[in-house]
């Protein structure tokens, strides 16, 4: 996919890694980028086209289809992290959670795939997470929720493909962003990680696994489930 002179709309550009993904595609040339937000007036990118956008808000995904008929790359980024356990998180934000990564993403596709179709194809990236691959107890609800993200992107791809339309899915651990910043964990750059994405985008890689995490937890999906999640071991033994 060529990013030059393409018109690409990255959803939740204010901030993080959505904002570093748009200046990477200013950067590598794109022609336009809508830079999309439930707060338009929080972009702060120069050179960036503000739009304003609420994934869970069908009214607000027709509207910013309606406005943004030229774009040709879709970037799926604005997420969501209530920290809900599903055993005792609110219920709300549990729901909060598949709204946005599941049914927010797939709100957007639907809306925009047919018109990247009609401007004679082009990308679709999504941000998923090692997460959406290993799940942990403490933000179960953002695992389910990334976890049917992953699924979601690898059958549309199917479907998009036959349009034009190829399909990348990042995924990465840690990023140094305000998401996690109460965590004292290792941490990736997002502008690396950013780059890396495009890259992708630029390849047709079906995925980008960004990090040394998810390397290493992807390699192990074929194990027993122990490998992954040892803490079973000491439960089954106790």
């Amino acid at each position: 996919m060529e990013i030059r002179n393409s018109v690409a709309l990255v959803t939740g550009a204010n901030r993080g890694l959505g904002r570093h993904l748009a200046a990477g595609l200013l950067e590598r040339g794109a022609r336009k980028v809508y830079a999309a937000a439930r707060n338009p007036e929080a972009v702060d990118l120069p050179g960036a086209t503000p739009l304003r956008l609420d994934i869970t808000d069908p009214d607000s995904v027709a509207a910013a289809a309606a406005a943004a008929g030229d774009v040709t790359v879709l970037v799926n980024n604005a997420g969501s992290g209530t920290g809900a356990t599903l055993l005792d998180g609110d219920p709300t934000d549990i729901r909060l959670e598949m709204e946005t990564h599941f049914f927010g993403t797939l709100a957007v596709t639907r809306a925009f795939a047919p018109l990247i179709a009609a401007n004679g194809g082009g990308a679709v990236l999504n941000v998923l997470s090692v997460l959406s691959w290993i799940h942990l107890p403490s933000s179960g609800a953002y695992n389910a929720a990334k976890a049917a993200e992953w699924a979601l992107t690898n059958a549309l791809r199917l479907e998009l493909a036959p349009r034009g339309i190829t399909t990348t899915a990042l995924h990465v651990g840690y990023m140094d962003t305000d998401m996690v910043a109460h965590l004292d964990v290792p941490k990736s750059d997002p502008a690396a990680i950013a780059a890396l994405a495009l890259d992708g985008v630029r390849d047709g890689a079906l995925e980008v696994v960004a990090d040394e995490i998810s390397r290493n937890v992807r390699s192990g999906l074929s194990a027993e489930l122990p490998v992954l999640y040892p803490q079973l071991t000491a439960a089954h033994a106790g």
